[in-house]
């Protein structure tokens, strides 16, 4: 009997107290508050703040009802990868960016964002050469990163 308690206890503990993605919530919700649905449609749209819903402990906000419907019916698929974060910082620098906007790729169905250097572009910089082992490597930082405030 103190064994089965044990592991359930160690069970609930484990999703209890694991630590949540860090997502960048600059502006107070993902994407800068920009429609994560929207991106799919090859469109950059403010979302609004009278269309959100929290998802996996943060804000989400849409330009309209039909998207706010479509993120809600599939979440996962339109959350950007890395937290929200820049994909080419995360990927070559294994560290946290914030992100602008308007600079996004959807890659593979999935959404990467990306920040606006003063000089060049890491929109650029990440599509140039083997992308797919950018990704494969982005994917491999991000697993170090996505708890780390």
């Amino acid at each position: 009997m103190k064994h089965a308690f044990f592991i359930l206890f160690l069970s609930f503990s484990t999703v209890f107290f694991a630590q949540q993605t860090d997502y960048n919530t600059k502006k107070g919700a993902v994407a800068s508050g920009y429609d994560v649905v929207a991106y799919f449609s090859n469109q950059v749209k403010k979302g609004n703040k009278k269309l959100t819903v929290k998802h996996d402990g943060v804000t989400f906000r849409f330009s309209s009802e039909e998207n706010l419907k479509l993120f809600k019916e599939n979440p996962d698929k339109y959350t950007p990868q890395y937290g929200g974060y820049c994909a080419y910082a995360v990927a070559e620098r294994n560290k946290k960016m914030y992100t602008h906007p308007e600079f996004y790729e959807i890659r593979d169905g999935k959404l990467y964002l990306f920040y606006n250097p003063w000089i060049g572009s890491a929109l650029e910089d990440w599509q140039e050469g083997n992308v797919k082992k950018r990704q494969e490597k982005g994917d491999t930082n991000w697993k170090n990163l996505q708890h780390k405030k």
